[in-house]
């Protein structure tokens, strides 16, 4: 979201830089600087903070995420000290129950906990529900709302009303099935050992969706084995029937 001369991030990847360029967000000529100067994390996974390094460049970060994600970072990435000896960052716990403010109070952002699962680099520990959030942003004062969930586990009766609540809908489309690593010759774990719902198949997420109707459905976070990039597939197909999109790079959402 565009905050005056700055933006909001959601999540750090590390295609970041390129990212920014891509959307026309580089920084002010001659100068070392960054567009970005408040971020909120919905996980600690790698793939969501290593591009928090990217933004050392930064002339101050407010980062807000949970208690575990913040923790995860200070630990043995050692991530918090790095960024910290290139520029001033404030980490910001989420408040329990109580909505995140961004964009100077034009933002309100709703944290809601939807798994336990912990990154590898975190090692063992005690289960908590924070690991991984699903966020709910709207502009401060307004109805509408976007809700973001780039890792959804398990379809749960707490998903099924936030994504009835929202107008519009971007979710965890990583893998359409269960065993698609194994079938390209990837890892032996499967979708739902790594904490994402497939697509397709009974219980999928398309089969969850497809019943939503005036809400828009947007695929995000798709893994590049993921037979819905190929716009001439069957899968591909079998989404767009249902009037869901597949994430693209400039994709816009706006009420």
């Amino acid at each position: 979201m565009e905050c005056g001369a700055s933006w909001v991030l959601v999540n750090a990847s590390p295609d970041l830089r390129q990212q920014l360029l891509g959307a026309g967000l580089p920084p002010a000529s001659g100068t070392r600087a960054s567009p970005i100067n408040e971020l909120v994390l919905t996980d600690a996974e790698l793939d969501h903070v290593a591009g928090l390094l990217l933004l050392r460049e930064a002339t101050g970060l407010r980062v807000h995420g949970t208690e575990p994600v913040l923790s995860a970072l200070a630990g043995p990435l050692a991530l918090r000290r790095t960024l910290e000896a290139y520029t001033g960052v404030e980490w910001v716990p989420v408040p329990p129950d109580q909505p995140v403010t961004a964009c100077h109070g034009q933002l309100e952002i709703d944290v809601i906990p939807l798994g336990h699962k912990r990154p590898r680099y975190a090692g063992d520990g005690p289960a908590d529900e924070r690991w991984v959030s699903a966020l709910a942003l709207r502009e401060a004062g307004q109805q509408w709302c976007v809700l973001y969930a780039p890792c959804v586990a398990t379809w749960t009766a707490e998903l099924a009303g936030l994504v009835a609540g929202c107008a519009c809908i971007i979710i965890d489309g990583t893998f359409w099935s269960n065993d698609e690593l194994a079938h390209n010759g990837g890892s032996s774990r499967t979708a739902l050992e790594m904490g994402h719902l497939p697509i397709g198949g009974p219980g999928g997420s398309l089969e969850r969706l497809g019943a939503l109707k005036g809400v828009r459905r947007v695929y995000t976070h798709l893994n590049n084995t993921n037979p819905v990039l190929d716009p001439f597939s069957r899968e591909r197909a079998c989404v767009a029937r249902e009037g869901i999109e597949v994430g693209t790079d400039g994709t816009v959402i706006e009420p």
